[in-house]
């Protein structure tokens, strides 16, 4: 099935088709002065005969406490007032938990009782532990995103304050109405010397980056996978209940994390 991406903005947050696995690549571009520390991020879906077509665009603020990126559907417009900001993810200070937002309003900013349809969407959280083996094998991340309806539409959560939030539901073990997802635990390879995953061709090179989310229930339905193909070049493939939102800012969370980087 051909897909439609005229609507960007709608195609973003619009979950993948069921049965259809959307591949996309992310290129980092670390030109320029201070692009080194605050790359820029496209996301492209891959096309037939190796046509790619644009979707989003992500970069790190420069002036902020926390990791906190910037979500565009224009690859030259990454400023929060732009007309093409489409959400951010931003992490606690530790920078080991991240929330994806969409572009509604913060809770917090606003005075006057907001009709709720204005309020943000929290689209994803995303949990980073240290795993029991020190900092050499492969990390642990948790992936907590809204539930889906009758109708495969996502629950929509607009958390008026810190305890309706996805991580707060998460930690409070109230996870009616929300998916947790895991990254698959990779296998010891003896010959490679190392642990590693199956992405069946669309990684080819091995880094403690590369990773495969799934629900606990169904271990080889792979929702998300991403790895390095080059240097600055990654492979992004996600599944229903997935959108490009979500996994582009489960992407760059990878990136970002402190205990990505052993």
């Amino acid at each position: 099935p051909v897909i439609d991406v005229d609507d960007l903005e709608e195609f973003a947050v619009r979950p993948a088709p069921q049965g259809v696995t959307i591949k996309c690549r992310i290129t980092r571009d670390k030109k320029g002065m201070d692009r080194g520390m605050y790359p820029t991020y496209y996301l492209h879906l891959e096309r037939e005969h190796g046509k790619k077509v644009f979707l989003l665009a992500g970069r790190k603020r420069k002036k902020s406490k926390t990791s906190n990126y910037l979500i565009s559907i224009d690859p030259t417009d990454l400023s929060r007032g732009g007309e093409s900001f489409i959400g951010k993810l931003r992490s606690n200070l530790m920078g080991t938990k991240f929330t994806v937002y969409d572009n509604g309003v913060n809770p917090m900013k606003t005075t006057s009782s907001l009709e709720a349809s204005t309020l943000r969407q929290e689209l994803a959280a995303i949990c980073y532990e240290t795993n029991v083996l020190g900092f050499k094998g492969p990390r642990k991340m948790s992936v907590i995103i809204p539930g889906m309806n009758m109708d495969h539409e996502r629950v929509s959560i607009r958390p008026r304050n810190e305890h309706e939030t996805l991580l707060a539901r998460w930690q409070n073990k109230n996870t009616e109405s929300v998916i947790e997802l895991h990254n698959k635990t990779p296998v010891w390879n003896d010959d490679t010397q190392s642990y590693v995953l199956n992405f069946h061709g669309r990684v080819t090179q091995a880094s403690v980056k590369n990773f495969q989310i799934i629900h606990d229930n169904d271990p080889d339905y792979i929702v998300m996978q991403f790895g390095r193909v080059a240097e600055d070049v990654f492979t992004m493939d996600y599944n229903y209940p997935m959108c490009a939102l979500q996994a582009f800012s489960i992407a760059l969370s990878s990136f970002d994390s402190k205990l990505a980087c052993e």
